[in-house]
């Protein structure tokens, strides 16, 4: 860093002082920015130019200390080193500021919390991650806050935090789970249709279009579809995926839709789309006077009935990966390895 020292102005009774980090100049009217309470502007006119050399002073040996100035109003930093609490800290505002699902922000902001709160310092180590992840007996959890907090520190990193603390930090292996399909989802959706339509449209979406019902279901708009209604069109930030996605929409859909205006809401009719928890309000209170629902199923039972269905019938992952949205035919690969889709036939065992 190339500093010139700080000179002090008057400017309509007004003192500042200013000075050029790397050829650029800079201007500060009191301390506030280097954690200083000096504020020339708070004395009488006469004093000011005077304490305006005490602010100049204190400018010039907290910059030359290795302290860290900011832009003005902004995290930008423009000279000297973060500590990785505030590397986190700008970390987890630069996500949240993207458009990411209320459950992931909130998840974020979770693992940024535990992470502060086991930091002994200002600095980020291997042993504070251990420390945090140890909390977590089960797989799962434990490679879920893994995970994000993986996101949260590769972030730290693109911004300027010079260490991985969790690097040599590996994931369990957990245990696989099954994915809960139906066995009976015609006479299930009857059930549904009974209960409440908005849950069996958004039900019906999910099985026969394979889109997630909290978001991309729940946030359709007319417009979300082709003039004809054959088709739902989404943008990348629109799914999980990330990219756009069109999507077939079945015969048996299209005769319940009602086509609105193009910027309504497919359940409200108004621009305004349900609130987040809509439908898992819903789906909480049907299961309570279903009798024919079964234990661990879903929203998403739909979805997982719907990808069997397809790879059944085509035989095909890169149909599969297309029809689910996938990123990658890696996920889809995945995906199928926790649905109840038999990898052997009886013809494949042994015979005597």
């Amino acid at each position: 860093m190339k500093l010139n020292y700080p000179k002090v102005h008057l400017d309509h009774d007004k003192v500042f002082v200013s000075f050029y980090i790397n050829q650029k100049r800079y201007r500060l009217y009191n301390g506030k920015r280097i954690g200083s309470t000096t504020s020339p502007n708070n004395y009488p006119v006469d004093q000011r130019f005077s304490i305006g050399n005490l602010l100049a002073a204190e400018v010039f040996k907290y910059l030359t200390e290795g302290g860290v100035l900011k832009k003005y109003k902004s995290d930008t930093v423009i000279t000297g080193k973060q500590s990785d609490r505030e590397f986190l800290t700008r970390a987890l505002n630069n996500k949240l500021s993207g458009n990411y699902s209320k459950k992931y922000n909130e998840m974020l902001k979770y693992v940024y919390r535990l992470t502060i709160q086991e930091m002994k310092g200002d600095n980020l180590t291997s042993s504070n991650i251990s420390d945090i992840l140890l909390k977590y007996k089960s797989g799962v959890s434990y490679n879920t806050t893994r995970r994000h907090l993986n996101v949260l520190i590769n972030e730290a990193i693109q911004l300027g935090m010079n260490h991985h603390p969790l690097k040599n930090i590996k994931s369990k292996r957990a245990k696989a789970s099954l994915h809960k399909s139906l066995s009976n989802a015609k006479y299930l959706l009857d059930e549904i249709k009974q209960y409440n339509s908005n849950l069996h449209l958004c039900c019906l979406l999910t099985y026969g279009c394979l889109l997630r019902p909290h978001r991309e279901i729940r946030e359709l708009t007319w417009g979300d579809f082709t003039s004809d209604l054959n088709y739902i069109k989404l943008s990348g930030e629109r799914n999980k995926s990330g990219r756009n996605r069109i999507v077939p929409v079945p015969r048996y859909i299209r005769e319940i839709l009602v086509k609105g205006e193009s910027g309504h809401n497919i359940f409200t009719a108004l621009i305004k789309p349900p609130n987040p928890d809509y439908f898992k309000t819903l789906w909480g209170r049907f299961k309570r006077v279903s009798k024919l629902i079964e234990q661990d199923q879903t929203l998403y039972s739909f979805r997982h009935s719907g990808a069997i269905e397809i790879f059944k019938r085509t035989g095909s992952i890169t149909k599969l990966q297309k029809a689910m949205g996938h990123s990658s035919i890696n996920v889809s690969l995945t995906y199928l390895r926790g649905l109840e889709i038999p990898e052997l036939n009886e013809e494949d065992m042994p015979m005597i």
